[in-house]
């Protein structure tokens, strides 16, 4: 069964993987050692457009799968149905099925969470590693719970995200509207100069969209130029249209039980080389600006970071050629 989503130059196909269908887009020679790219939230494969080509030219198999309740892929009932546990379980079940033992894992946001944790599970299947916006973290406790002693009654969108139904209602009631705000209101353009916020408003009565910043009109720019069109906007609106987000807001509602899985799994697993890239306007650095100190300190064979300027969280649509000469740097080194 083939799909058209318009992931420039690849091929598409569905793969039963693990229990699930997994929609999947790759480029390069079969056979070729693979690298696989891991999105984030709210994301698909296209997040990685601009990659697919330059690392497959580069003499790599890329394969790019919309994960596990996005896009067209499976979409489980179950809200342990999105534990990292599974998630990884996927990316391997992908490496079965072209028949390799390892690859290179790259993931941004959600999905470097997920390739950080193949790699802590599974290191003897992870050749190479790049982290995409959020670096590898250890949590000394339930997340969660870490959270709210932080916050408190005050809005934080992943505690706002353990609520079963209200968060997938109001991103789901216009999955353009939603898509238009979340990818401009995390864009650099959006996030230079700004602060973290002092004063959060309350957890009652406040979404996900209250917020995030009105966006202009399309195409959205960046320091490379236009880096979301409208036929962008149109892709995510109707993937998103269609599979809803409760799978992909159940994502942050296995963060306690990742943690869990992953306890006495410490950073001395990483042997692996391993990277990262990040916007210098990235919200998750405003949060977390130690994350590179940290894994310089931590990971046994970090071969360090680049900080892209002016790009904010999505880093390889907004810089492509920024990014992808960062990438294919770290990957000439492997």
């Amino acid at each position: 069964m083939r799909h058209n989503a318009p992931v420039t130059e690849t091929r598409s196909s569905t793969i039963a993987v693990n229990g699930v269908d997994l929609v999947v887009h790759e480029a390069g020679e079969v056979g070729n050692p693979i690298v696989v790219l891991s999105h984030g939230f709210p994301e698909l494969a296209h997040s990685w457009r601009h990659q697919m080509q330059p690392v497959a030219a580069a003499g790599f198999h890329v394969i790019a799968p919309d994960q596990r309740g996005y896009g067209h892929s499976s979409a489980p009932s179950a809200i342990d149905a999105y534990g990292t546990d599974h998630l990884t379980a996927d990316l391997f079940a992908l490496l079965d099925h072209y028949g390799k033992d390892d690859a290179v894992f790259v993931g941004h946001d959600w999905g470097a969470m997920v390739v950080w944790e193949a790699a802590r599970h599974r290191p003897e299947r992870v050749r190479a590693v790049v982290g995409v916006s959020v670096p590898y973290v250890e949590w000394p406790g339930p997340p969660t719970q870490l959270m709210q002693m932080v916050y408190g009654d005050r809005f934080f969108y992943i505690l706002y995200f353990q609520q079963v139904g209200p968060p997938e209602a109001e991103l789901g009631a216009d999955a353009r509207r939603t898509m238009s705000h979340v990818l401009y209101g995390a864009s650099g353009e959006a996030t230079a100069g700004r602060a973290m916020p002092t004063e959060l408003p309350p957890m009652e009565g406040t979404g996900f969209l209250t917020m995030m910043s009105e966006p202009p009109a399309l195409p959205y720019m960046g320091p490379e130029g236009a880096w979301l069109t409208e036929a962008d906007l149109d892709l995510y609106a109707g993937e998103f249209t269609h599979s809803g987000f409760f799978g992909p807001v159940s994502w942050y509602r296995n963060l306690d039980a990742n943690a869990t899985s992953a306890a006495g799994l410490g950073a001395d697993r990483l042997t692996m080389p391993s990277f990262f890239i990040t916007g210098d306007v990235d919200v998750v650095r405003l949060m977390d600006p130690t994350g590179p100190e940290r894994m310089r300190n931590l990971l046994p064979d970090y071969r360090g970071e680049v900080i892209i300027p002016g790009s904010g969280h999505w880093v390889q649509q907004e810089t492509p050629s920024a990014f992808n000469d960062a990438l294919l740097g770290f990957l000439r080194t492997l």
